[in-house]
């Protein structure tokens, strides 16, 4: 289809996708919303990976001349409705559709683009950060569309240590101060891994992610063959490129832990993490070692903002950080399907409201179960 210069298509398969490469690069980096969940590299191995044969719909508008001004990573929902939603999945913190910065024309061609490639589904995109691209499509949506809340991530200033000690109580910044003389009389060593040494270290960053959680609950998608092969795919090009950075600490000159951080003009995010339980067990605050290497990393790097991604957990509260919450953003090209918009944000709401539910009543078990004479047992 052609309109105004630009004309889109519709990418269905999987191999073309991947030659995609070098103008979608192109195209990220006049998008400067992007995260790194939409680069290439990312997007296009977590489709190898995790994709349905028939299900992609990546939605691309262009300019005569071959480049890309807008693309839409999409594909064919699993389930009863007719649903499109974001390559990328459980796995990738924020989704986005990418728009060139030079181009005005591109957020309302990709918007029609986008409603030719519904055809009779509804287009659902989860963990749009504020501020993404993917806000100027929805803005200009002729049809019926919805917002909704999504996860909660947390952000700090892109500061060193020194400033992010300032945000929390004096007592609690000494005993910081304390932990973090205690890590370097210990000597640990970090170790920036370049290119070609990604793949082995990804391979140590995941044993000690497995050994850090053993016994306390690891998330499962992290322990498979897919998830481990998904990163080795995507991570060197990527770090290779500045779009991630993996760290290993050592102590002795053996690795006790490694980081796997993303990062985009705007923001570094820490995506995943393992240590040795060794650590723990010398009273070694790893997410404080972790946090004064990222701290350090990205302000020197002249980043904005140090994101915790997604998740609310009870220590990364401690530095304070501003809560950001994500969005949902549900499309519907015209009357036809609005049922079906409403049917999936009233589903989308319900979850949300059942798992808000069971958070208050375990919240309220654990309070009860503090108060005088209770005993862990109930009994009595």
């Amino acid at each position: 289809m052609t309109a105004g210069g630009l004309r889109s298509e519709i990418c269905r398969d999987g191999a073309e996708f991947g030659r995609l490469g070098a103008r979608w690069a192109s195209l990220y980096a006049r998008c400067s919303t992007a995260t790194p969940f939409q680069s290439h590299s990312w997007l296009h191995s977590w489709w190898v990976s995790y994709g349905t044969p028939g299900a992609l719909r990546v939605v691309l508008v262009r300019r005569e001349d071959g480049e890309l001004v807008a693309a839409a990573p999409l594909m064919r929902a699993r389930g009863p409705l007719p649903v499109l939603t974001q390559l990328g999945g459980a796995i990738t913190d924020f989704t986005d559709v990418l728009l060139d910065d030079a181009c005005p024309q591109a957020a309302p061609a990709l918007a029609r683009a986008l409603a030719r490639a519904a055809r009779g589904a509804v287009i659902d995109l989860r963990e749009v950060r504020p501020g993404a691209a993917a806000e100027r499509v929805f803005a200009g949506w002729r049809g019926p569309r919805r917002r909704l809340a999504d996860s909660l991530c947390l952000e700090l200033p892109a500061v060193p240590m020194d400033a992010l000690l300032e945000r929390i109580p004096s007592g609690k910044a000494q005993r910081v101060r304390a932990k973090l003389r205690k890590l370097d009389a210990l000597g640990i060593d970090e170790h920036i891994v370049t290119g070609e040494e990604v793949p082995a270290a990804l391979e140590r960053l995941l044993k000690l992610h497995q050994l850090q959680w053993q016994g306390r609950g690891v998330t499962v998608e992290h322990t498979s063959d897919r998830f481990a092969q998904h990163l080795a795919r995507a991570v060197r090009p990527m770090v290779e490129c500045g779009d991630a950075r993996v760290t290993e600490f050592r102590l002795a000159g053996d690795v006790v832990a490694a980081d796997l951080t993303l990062m985009s003009p705007r923001l570094a995010g820490g995506y995943l993490y393992g240590a040795d339980p060794v650590l723990r067990a010398r009273k070694i605050d790893v997410a404080t070692m972790l946090l004064r290497h990222g701290a350090r990393e990205t302000s020197a790097s002249g980043r904005a903002t140090l994101s915790m991604l997604r998740g609310t957990e009870p220590y990364k509260q401690h530095w304070r950080p501003e809560t950001v919450p994500n969005q949902r953003l549900i499309l519907a090209a015209g009357p036809g399907t609005a049922p079906l918009l409403w049917l999936r944000a009233g589903a989308a709401n319900g979850r949300r409201w059942a798992a808000r539910q069971t958070r208050e009543r375990a919240w309220v078990g654990r309070a009860v179960s503090r108060l005088p004479g209770r005993t862990n047992g109930g009994g009595g």
